[in-house]
């Protein structure tokens, strides 16, 4: 490689970690798995014959003309055919006699539990979408949801997609500018809210932000409120209305009427830190299809005996396409927590699983790398042996997380799937099948069957075994964005002008010596160290190998030697004390040792936390600003925002070997 500096991207990421663990699928998984082998070969054979294969799953009103429509970049799928979200999720179980069988077991962070049937469910679907008719929505209407992880959430979801009203879910953890900006650019009629929330062992109020969301955006009529936590609230006579008094008088019956395949379902804001966020526009047939099947297929599904839980919020895209649509879809039993995974203790997860008997859990890195922090001394007090499939979400996960999740929650039995998707994709896109992949810490492996995802150099050649490059989709799929709501043109230019013809998602990747597919993270995190293009992702990855390190941030800064150097912030393991210089010393070479000396990081600090959105993502954005002593944007979407002080009074005078 050039040793000259060089702008970013004019070059394939440099390959750096690799991986000798191997990990078979377990013999009676593989033997009665959903997807075999040959799926692969038959889906690329027929890509558009797969997909309606797919989409015969799901109860169609009337059958679609056309599979797919393109006009590049611009998809239509299953045109002419018409559906119903809240029916395939609901009503269609019921109507097949499986209405005794539970949707959901909901945990609240309190400890107290609901546990709803699909006849139960789907009752309160039909009177949800009543009352909604009775406030003046009407299909096509926005109507903003700011909830806690209760049920309702879910019953306001599924009603708004029963009447055609496209849903925008905003977080219950974001701020009164970031649900406004999101009231005005989807302008929404109506905000389905409660007065709070249980969150770290107290209630948190929502509809205070709400009050001071809606006081001047004279567009939303109402405000819908469910009685959770008790607290006092302000009151508008007029706009706001109760829940049970709105809701829990309606009929249960309600005549759902199909709507278009390609009727708007939801849009969901991407949360710029930076720039206007961006709300991609999800439509009801693809999506629908592609995230049925891949609940089914990625997760091996046996909706008649698993337990299902994916521990995300229903505020993100996880939580919309696989604790909603996609088990709901597929009649499977899902459990639904409302809270932090510490509270009242750290065993708080490994005791709901207990408790359910959960077959399959669905979490994100760093919940993985924070529980690594507390110790396996933790999961070890609970009866895990229920599991049978892990998955990871949200970023890639280091390959010394994998194998703790694997050997401490999975008992070294469980195949883990770690999947590759985003909010714009809809649903996974690249992931090991639990039947069929032989797993590698670290590796999202292969596209799933139907979806022709590739990593390519800046010329979008695809890269060889063993070249890094970017990761792109060369053709449509299902549940892919339609579009960023009200901005045709930005659409265009965000995902579809760095190569032409390719969905560009902005995320790095790499081919190993075998052609499976490693993500590395935003492209915009890579750093260039002497000419070398190194992604954060694998700098961090062999900080977390080290016994001593529970989660590690790497970013670049501006240095006059090399272009930029290579800083890191780590948390060290619950067993370790502070660490020091001699720690520091040790963890450089280390990261010497598994990458090579280029990629040492300048500086290494010690720091308690991380900057965090409430997602669980890393925002290093903020640690390269500190990093390079530039005042800091916005922190709000942080979960703890304080954790920035500490880290700016530690770094002018971290200690770094040379």
């Amino acid at each position: 490689m050039a040793e000259t500096p060089q702008e970013p991207g004019h070059e394939t990421l440099s390959n750096l970690l690799q991986e000798s663990r191997r990990f078979p699928p377990p013999a009676d998984l593989a033997a009665d798995a959903n997807v075999r082998a040959d799926a692969y070969e038959t889906a690329a054979a027929d890509r558009l014959g797969f997909w309606e294969e797919q989409a015969g799953r799901l109860q169609w009103e009337r059958p679609w003309d056309n599979v797919l429509e393109w006009e590049p970049p611009f998809a239509k799928w299953f045109t002419g055919g018409t559906l119903n979200a809240a029916v395939n999720c609901v009503d269609r179980h019921v109507e097949a006699g499986s209405g005794d069988k539970v949707a959901y077991h909901w945990e609240g962070e309190p400890g107290d539990t609901r546990t709803i049937t699909y006849a139960q469910l789907k009752d309160m679907v039909c009177q949800a979408a009543n009352a909604l008719l009775e406030l003046g929505v009407t299909k096509g209407d926005r109507v903003a949801i700011y909830m806690p992880m209760i049920p309702e959430t879910v019953v306001a979801m599924l009603a708004c997609a029963r009447i055609g009203a496209p849903h925008m879910v905003v977080f219950g953890g974001f701020s009164v500018d970031a649900l406004g900006s999101r009231i005005d650019d989807s302008d929404a009629k109506v905000v389905i809210t409660a007065d709070g929330g249980y969150r770290r062992g107290k209630p948190s109020a929502l509809k205070a932000s709400v009050d001071a969301a809606v006081q001047d955006r004279p567009g939303v009529r109402h405000v819908l409120v469910v009685r959770r936590t008790g607290q006092d609230v302000e009151w508008t006579e007029g706009r706001d209305v109760w829940w049970h008094d709105a809701v829990e008088r309606q009929s249960t019956s309600h005549e759902a009427e199909a709507h278009d395949a390609e009727h708007p379902l939801y849009i969901m804001y991407t949360s710029g830190t930076t720039a206007k966020p961006k709300g991609i526009l999800h439509t009801t047939g693809g999506y629908l299809a592609q995230v049925s099947y891949t609940h089914w297929a990625v997760f091996d599904l046996k909706p008649e005996t698993d337990v299902f839980w994916t521990a995300a919020d229903i505020g993100w895209v996880t939580g919309h396409s696989y604790i909603v649509y996609g088990p709901l879809s597929n009649g499977a039993t899902s459990v639904m927590y409302e809270g932090t995974p510490d509270t009242p203790h750290k065993g708080r997860f490994w005791e709901i699983v207990q408790k359910y008997g959960v077959t399959i859990a669905y979490m994100a890195p760093t919940a993985i790398r924070t529980f690594m922090k507390w110790g396996e001394d933790v999961p070890a007090q609970y009866d895990l042996s229920s599991l049978r499939v892990l998955g990871s979400v949200g970023e890639p996960i280091n390959p010394e997380a994998y194998t703790w999740y694997r050997k401490n929650i999975g008992g070294d039995r469980t195949p883990v799937v770690d999947t590759w998707w985003q909010t714009e994709t809809g649903a996974i896109m690249v992931s090991p099948l639990p039947g069929v992949t032989e797993g590698k810490p670290g590796a999202a492996m292969r596209p799933i069957p139907g979806i022709t995802a590739d990593v390519v150099d800046d010329q979008a050649r695809s890269v060889p075994d063993g070249g890094g490059g970017f990761i792109v989709v060369r053709d449509p799929w299902p549940a892919m964005l339609r579009g960023i709501w009200g901005d045709p043109e930005r659409y265009k230019e965000t995902y579809w002008s760095r190569f032409e013809g390719l969905y560009f998602p902005g995320d790095g990747a790499k081919r190993d010596a075998d052609g499976d597919i490693w993500l590395l993270g935003r492209v915009d995190d890579v750093m260039l160290v002497s000419g070398h293009n190194i992604s954060t992702t694998e700098v961090e990855s062999a900080l977390v190998s080290h016994p001593k390190v529970a989660e590690a941030a790497v970013t670049g800064a501006t240095d006059p030697v090399t272009g930029q150097a290579i800083v890191a912030f780590v948390i060290l393991r619950g067993e370790v004390g502070e660490g020091g210089e001699g720690l520091v010393k040790e963890l450089r070479d280390h990261v010497g040792t598994s990458l090579g000396p280029i990629a040492k990081p300048r500086q290494i600090m010690v720091v308690p936390e991380l900057p965090k959105t409430r997602s669980g993502k890393i925002m290093r954005r903020l640690l390269r600003d500190v990093a390079e002593n530039r005042s800091l944007g916005d922190v709000s979407t942080l979960t703890d925002s304080s954790v920035m002080d500490i880290i700016a009074e530690k770094l002018p005078g971290a200690k770094s070997e040379e």
